[in-house]
């Protein structure tokens, strides 16, 4: 990914190439010295990406190799291991032969589709592990491993092949899809899967304890509730195997993906947008229904809402562009698997669109984010809240309450710092409102603990109804994600 992040003299590009070079290079790749925009001769010109995508897999066999070495592996590795489940040991000699079998069709038959079923095949190995409840640590981690592993040479290495055209998106200032815009979103998945990986290994009994440095027993409190029970598997190897596929498909696709690769931008936007807030809602549940928080818990939470917020601008930009195919007569199924490409006067980073960077964007991963001040000081509010129960002794439906508003509060902000989503902070209002008036209406409440919650909402409100600054620009998306009208009726917005 050192291409996307760093500057080179052979291939500027719109994202880490200086201001000033900016406006006849705003595609951030290489010019074509024939003409030709670009595309590899006529055969080459007429392949959309999602067509280039399917023949790849046919043209560079390499990886295939390597899987076939991972499915011989998993077959007589099964035995070896003594998995000590006969559900498990079949399917891990299954799963092996299966892989086999499709990276021989990739080679043989050059079938692309056979070549990316594996990496269906590979998924599925992260998967059954806590589907058949292994009961060995060595059976979870070699079909961890072995599945993260096939999906590496299926998937990822075949879809960072750089593809042509333009990289920044029309009307953009910058490119939401670069590998450094990624990196955060990389590492937060890294750490969410490492974390519950080690809170699933107490659930299927690998292990007698977990480490928990604030709440002492909370964290195996959590893990052995009613709340976790529910679940038909583990929770936490569920969430271990969300957080595998976010970080994987982190590293899929080039700095294009945005326009080449929709699909795959509309599936890790949900796996990290509705489905990752789901997970934020279940941790906030925790003291309500369990009675405790756990930190592991809520160090996986707060990095998931930073990676919502990290994700928006790039779903953002796959959205405009799906729009702006079947505007020009594309079909939404065609446009979706296959992408597409737009005209290099078209591209994004203009005079009028520019973000100067200097010669080190070490800020670069963050672009799309900022947070001002007022932001900053409603998620202390919130965290206040959220710790003022404890501080001032309040109980019942008012502790509850506070919990719970204090956290989606802090959650809202979070996201609210995407510059795409900043509208989000207005779901703080109505939040804090409740913060406000619920003291006064419920019994039980200790003065000062009602005055504090008084003024924290009081507080909240006014904070969340500054925009604050939006350095960027988003194609004309910036008047929906920050209500332009509303502000411009705001005399507080910034």
């Amino acid at each position: 990914m050192s291409d996307d992040r760093h500057d080179t003299t052979d291939e500027p590009t719109a994202v880490t190439t200086d201001a000033r070079e900016r406006p006849s290079r705003a595609d951030g790749g290489d010019e074509n010295r024939d003409g030709t925009d670009g595309q590899d001769g006529d055969d080459g010109g007429s392949m959309r990406p999602g067509d280039m995508m399917l023949a790849h897999p046919t043209e560079e066999v390499w990886p295939q190799y390597a899987i076939i070495s991972l499915g011989l592996w998993l077959v007589a590795s099964t035995p070896t291991l003594g998995y000590e489940s006969t559900l498990m040991g079949w399917n891990g000699i299954v799963s092996g032969v299966v892989i086999i079998a499709l990276a021989g069709l990739t080679i043989y038959r050059e079938s692309g589709y056979a070549n990316y079923a594996n990496g269906f095949v590979g998924l599925w190995l992260v998967f059954a592990p806590i589907a058949f409840w292994a009961p060995t640590a060595a059976a979870y981690a070699n079909h961890t491993l072995v599945g993260i592993m096939v999906i590496t040479f299926s998937v990822l290495i075949v879809m960072r092949s750089e593809m042509e055209g333009p990289a920044v998106p029309p009307g953009w200032s910058y490119n939401p899809s670069t590998g450094a815009q990624r990196a955060p979103l990389i590492a937060l998945g890294i750490f969410g899967f490492f974390a519950s990986w080690y809170m699933a290994a107490f659930q299927l009994e690998y292990i007698s304890s977990v480490w928990d440095p604030l709440y002492g027993t909370g964290t195996e409190q959590i893990l052995t509730s009613k709340v976790s029970e529910a679940f038909p598997v583990s929770d936490a190897g569920l969430g271990a195997v969300a957080y595998s596929v976010e970080a994987l498909m982190g590293f899929m696709g080039d700095r294009r993906r945005w326009r080449t690769m929709p699909w795959m931008v509309a599936f890790f936007g949900v796996v990290v947008i509705p489905l990752g807030f789901v997970q934020v809602l279940l941790v906030i549940s925790q003291p309500i229904m369990v009675g405790t928080w756990c930190t592991l818990c809520l160090l996986s939470a707060f990095g998931m809402l930073w990676m919502i917020s990290l994700t928006v601008d790039e779903v953002v930009a796959m959205g405009q562009y799906l729009v702006r195919l079947t505007r020009q007569g594309d079909s939404l199924w065609t446009a979706f698997w296959m992408g597409g490409t737009i005209p290099e006067d078209e591209a994004g980073v203009d005079e009028a669109t520019e973000r100067p960077i200097g010669e080190s964007p070490i800020g670069e991963p963050f672009w799309g984010v900022s947070i001002p001040w007022t932001l900053l000081a409603a998620m202390v509010l919130g965290a206040w809240l959220m710790l003022s129960p404890t501080l001032f002794g309040t109980t019942g439906f008012m502790a509850d309450t506070s919990h719970l508003t204090g956290s989606l509060i802090v959650s809202f902000t979070v996201i609210a710092t995407a510059e795409p989503a900043r509208a989000i902070r207005f779901l703080n209002v109505p939040l804090a409102g409740w913060v406000v008036v619920a003291p006064w209406l419920l019994t039980d409440v200790p003065t000062i603990a009602a005055i504090n919650a008084t003024v924290a909402g009081l507080l909240v409100v006014l904070l969340s109804v500054p925009r604050g600054p939006i350095a960027d620009r988003y194609g004309g998306w910036e008047r929906y994600a920050t209500l332009e009208t509303v502000d411009r009726l705001n005399p507080l917005s910034s």
